[in-house]
């Protein structure tokens, strides 16, 4: 859909099994959950491209060193800060490209259990794990409104069909000439979302995604434009 936030985009996929940096190594002590290590499937089901999406956030300091391996003991990425000076990076974004053969990225990130290490730059070691699935869930359903539809800029009601297998809902409004956009996060049983008043403009276009998330966090998204009437 629209983005969210800069990514780090991974462009392949190194050979290497995990090693331990000399960081990670002389830590010493037990090891720290990371805050956030979370890997998903997502679907933009309106152009037909999936992606994976890494989420990884050390805590309250920065991260000096950051290694993710796959399942089968490829090393997804390696991220080293060389210089304690810059305090690290806290929190990571990572998304592979979004190839339309779905085939070919599910070779490239199997499913199972992905392993996340890192070191702080006090030299804490932190661990993680999380679980991949390929099962996307099924779209929304009963979208309203529709794609190019025209909708009242006093009245935007977003609604949609109830469903009882999925955990949230995201839904994301967009204007790039404005500069605007609205991101809300709704749970699993809501049907509707109502626009706040005063974020919608009569007579322009706007850009709507919707994401159905599963209880494992993949998201299946579907995107449509609708635009709001003029004043009378």
């Amino acid at each position: 859909m629209a983005p969210r936030s800069e990514r780090i985009f991974v462009a392949g996929l190194a050979a290497a099994a995990l090693t331990l940096s000399p960081a990670l190594a002389a830590s010493g002590g037990a090891d720290v959950p990371f805050e956030t290590a979370s890997v998903r499937f997502e679907q933009n089901a309106t152009d037909g491209d999936v992606e994976v999406v890494f989420e990884i956030k050390g805590g309250d300091e920065g991260l000096t060193k950051l290694v993710v391996v796959a399942p089968d003991g490829r090393t997804i990425a390696d991220f080293t800060a060389p210089d304690a000076s810059t305090l690290g990076i806290r929190q990571f974004e990572i998304e592979s490209p979004e190839p339309r053969d779905v085939a070919t990225l599910k070779a490239a990130y199997p499913e199972g259990a992905y392993t996340f290490s890192g070191a702080t730059v006090s030299g804490e070691a932190l661990r993680g794990t999380a679980r991949l699935s390929h099962a996307l869930p099924a779209t929304v359903s009963s979208l309203r409104p529709g794609d190019e539809d025209e909708v009242s800029a006093e009245d935007p009601r977003i609604s949609w069909a109830p469903r009882d297998d999925v955990a949230a809902w995201i839904v994301e409004i967009e204007q790039d000439e404005l500069g605007v956009n609205l991101t809300a996060t709704l749970p699993g049983s809501a049907t509707s979302f109502v626009v706040p008043d005063g974020f919608l403009r009569p007579g322009t276009g706007y850009d709507l995604g919707i994401g159905a998330v599963a209880a494992g966090g993949n998201i299946s998204y579907v995107e449509i434009s609708f635009t709001t009437t003029d004043k009378e």
